[in-house]
């Protein structure tokens, strides 16, 4: 019976990947980060051992060693967080914070349980984002960090070629999760961050990230779709460097990759309301 780490799965893609995983008769060890969390997600399956693991917590990346088996097929690098605002109004804390948790944390993480993956050949997986091949106005901390996930998978990927460890990606578009549910209460935080004069700078670009959002928001897909992605990534025989998190994900970065970058400016600028 293969077991797997999951970083984040208190809720949204880490959630379903635990659950998808379990039913499909791995052993999954679920990184949480409060008990309620914990017991739910004990409740929902025998398969699922919740392991308190908040990723920036050096005591909890160390006790990973008391937790883990000596062999371990999968690590779902899955936690992470977004922060929202234009580059030039993003605090630098609020920048590292952002960095804190989708790349050094994830870096931690994977550092400590390779030993034990490499021990099994198994498979590492990282959760990006479009927002990591195609770029996000307003959303430049969070493309920063995802975009820095995508390098650092394409190195991990050559280096662990020699045990056999397979390094995927999954990159998710519009997700029912957490984030989606409470865009518009984010969006309201960032605006408040803002000095008045990046909000008044701004302001046409915070008007049209919420008209984007309200057409986006009904469209997102549910997390069992990012969850069946994770899935093959850890199954396929030849496991790829990439995969979409569905086919609205698909879609969105077939556009990106064939758009001219001036052309995908131009766009994005005019559906943003601001060209």
């Amino acid at each position: 019976m293969p077991t797997a780490l999951i970083t984040g799965a208190g809720r949204g893609i880490g959630e379903a990947s635990a659950l998808r995983l379990a039913a499909a008769g791995w052993t999954v060890l679920a990184g949480v980060r409060d008990e309620a969390s914990a017991e739910r997600l004990a409740a929902q399956h025998v398969g699922i051992t919740p392991v308190l693991l908040d990723i920036t917590n050096e005591a909890h990346i160390a006790a990973l060693a008391q937790v883990l088996p000596e062999r371990l097929d999968g690590l779902v690098n899955n936690a992470g967080i977004g922060v929202l605002g234009p580059v030039e109004a993003v605090s630098i804390s609020d920048f590292r914070r952002q960095f804190e948790v989708n790349l050094f944390g994830q870096v931690a993480v994977t550092q400590a349980c390779l030993p034990r993956i490499r021990a099994a050949a198994g498979r590492i997986v990282f959760i990006s984002s479009t927002g990591g091949r195609t770029p996000v106005a307003m959303e430049g901390a969070y493309c920063a960090s995802k975009f820095a996930i995508e390098g650092l998978a394409d190195v991990l990927r050559v280096e662990l070629r020699p045990w056999h460890i397979g390094v995927s990606v999954v990159e998710p578009g519009p997700t029912d999760t957490g984030p989606w549910r409470e865009i518009d209460t984010m969006l309201d935080d960032m605006e408040e961050a803002m000095s008045p004069d990046h909000r008044e700078l701004y302001r046409p670009h915070t008007v049209g990230m919420r008209k984007m959002v309200g057409v986006l928001q009904p469209r997102t897909v549910p997390a069992d779709v990012v969850a069946r992605a994770v899935e093959r990534a850890l199954t396929d025989r030849r496991p790829r460097a990439r995969y979409a998190g569905g086919a609205q994900a698909r879609a969105m970065l077939t556009l990106g990759r064939v758009l001219p970058t001036r052309v995908g400016d131009a766009l994005a600028a005019r559906m943003g309301g601001w060209k």
